[in-house]
């Protein structure tokens, strides 16, 4: 057991609930952020579907990333802060600032609660949006060291990513007094879904292609990452003082289409692919390459298979 306390912004969200479920599992008492009280019963339910029955050393704040009210009772106390949550959209919003703003100054308020209640560390999550969006992509391959240019035309979300990431670096490089940062950059986040809470891959990938509403595979690739790595890699991140002041991109080996994803399903869960239309497959140009050496390396991080978390997110029950 530990007596050290943990922070996790946005306990309903499904990384946020991975990595509540992980920090007690591993003696840590912990607090999480949720916009209404009345949503804490999610997490009861989830944690409990997957075996944490007592919740003693978990407790709730109610903070919102678009207001100031919450976050220093939510940082008091506090030796690490994990900063989970953010907008994910389905749909992108007729204005990004509708994006942006929520990410960049929720992130913003994170750091200066953390900072005036003396936390150690903040692991902030950012995205592989912040890294990949910006660079020809071919014969390169993504490493922490690339930055999307949030000048350039590219979507809200990669650009809402890009901007809160570059602001939480400058506001600990200018304002940070002591407290310190690390960043995970993780890919399309798959993997079990408990207590109904469920990420957007889901809807946008797995469901899709189960339902037959895709019907031809995009021309493009994306990174698969387990959240129970992800998790994990937040915990590492936390901990090990190595990791103070770094970005990990958080990936699986290898890329997949939703080809790829198409003909595991057909092959590993055949009884679930009746309704699937006859994708074919993409060319081969579009399929991009990314390093996770430096998370193996420097935090002795071994993610799943991209299959086992594409698969993981298919065996998942989802409640009607």
């Amino acid at each position: 057991m530990t007596n050290q306390t943990v922070l996790v912004t946005g306990g309903t969200g499904f990384v946020g609930i991975h990595t509540i479920l992980r920090l007690l599992q591993k003696g840590f008492t912990v607090k999480t952020t949720v916009r209404s009280l009345v949503k804490k019963e999610a997490i009861v339910q989830a944690l409990n579907e997957s075996g944490i029955v007592d919740l003693d050393q978990l407790s709730y704040v109610e903070a919102d990333l678009t207001a100031d009210e919450g976050w220093d009772e939510a940082a008091r106390e506090c030796t690490y802060v994990l900063h989970v949550a953010s907008p994910f959209p389905l749909v992108p919003p007729e204005d990004e600032n509708e994006l942006i703003i929520p990410a960049r100054d929720g992130s913003l308020r994170v750091l200066k609660a953390a900072r005036k209640a003396g936390v150690k560390r903040v692991v902030m999550t950012s995205s592989f949006a912040a890294i990949g969006y910006s660079i020809d992509p071919n014969g390169h391959t993504f490493t922490e060291n690339d930055w999307t240019d949030e000048n350039a035309p590219v979507q809200a979300y990669i650009k809402s990513k890009t901007i809160a990431e570059k602001a939480a670096w400058n506001f600990i490089r200018d304002q940070g007094e002591g407290l310190e940062l690390t960043v995970i950059n993780p890919v399309g986040i798959f993997g079990s879904i408990i207590g109904g809470i469920f990420p957007a891959s889901y809807e946008g990938v797995i469901k899709a292609l189960v339902d037959g509403t895709v019907t031809e595979s995009p021309q493009f690739t994306f990174g698969v990452v387990d959240v129970r790595d992800v998790a994990d890699i937040h915990i590492k991140a936390m901990v090990l003082p190595e990791a103070k002041g770094q970005r990990f991109l958080a990936t699986s080996d290898g890329v997949v289409s939703f080809y790829d994803v198409a003909q595991l399903i057909k092959k590993e869960r055949t009884q679930k692919a009746g309704m699937m239309a006859e994708l074919k497959p993409i060319d081969s140009t579009y399929y991009i390459n990314m390093s996770n050496q430096k998370a193996k390396d420097m935090l002795d991080w071994h993610p799943r298979s991209k299959e086992e978390a594409i698969l993981a997110s298919l065996d998942s029950e989802i409640p009607a």
